[in-house]
């Protein structure tokens, strides 16, 4: 499933898609929700920061080695400094600056990469046991 990211409501679709993929596979509550909060704060940083962009759920494997992988990717100015934005506190907004770093603590694989020319695309996935 893919999630267009234009506006700020549409976060809460890619949350929607989130739940849907990790409930699919039968990760508990806890997970569920630490991997919708991931993906929600990565939207709203492709769309904040980005211009918007497009999000994809794959699920993979079944049973108790299923992981639901979320791919984001946007076609903004980049991160400049990739490890000082993933630094508490950093922020190049008016916000608190625990975003990327909140959400790589609360997946499994997080990965990140961004040049000024393709923008940033951020890889979140979370296994279901």
């Amino acid at each position: 499933m893919t999630v267009r990211l234009a506006r700020a409501t549409d976060v809460a679709f890619a949350r929607q898609a989130a739940m849907k993929a990790m409930t699919s596979l039968g990760a508990s509550a806890i997970k569920r929700t630490k991997f919708v909060t991931a993906v929600s704060e990565i939207a709203r940083n492709a769309i904040v920061y980005g211009g918007g962009g497009v999000i994809s759920f794959a699920t993979i494997g079944n049973g108790s080695f299923s992981t639901v992988v979320a791919t984001c990717s946007d076609r903004g100015p980049g991160i400049d400094n990739i490890a000082q934005a993933l630094t508490d506190g950093f922020t190049t907004g008016s916000g608190l600056g625990l975003g990327l770093s909140g959400a790589r603590r609360l997946v499994d694989r997080f990965e990140v990469e961004s040049s000024h020319e393709g923008g940033t695309v951020v890889v979140l996935e979370c296994s279901c046991r």
